[in-house]
């Protein structure tokens, strides 16, 4: 099973957070997840806020 910190750890590292992973974020939040999971997902929407990793689903709809 994947984890949260397994899709961010690709988003970080590629740099881009496609639209499948973050619907495949969406269902995982919904499900328990662990404290390494909830900072790893922290990581990730500090590193989306600050630029280090672009949205797929911005891109699409034009929000920078």
């Amino acid at each position: 099973m994947t984890r949260i910190r397994d899709v961010v750890e690709r988003a970080l590292v590629t740099g881009y957070l496609t639209v499948e992973a973050e619907d495949q974020l969406r269902q995982l939040l919904t499900t328990r997840y662990d404290l390494e999971d909830f900072n790893a997902f922290m990581t990730l929407q500090e590193a989306a806020m600050t630029g280090k990793v672009k949205q797929e689903s911005r891109e699409r709809c034009g929000i920078k």
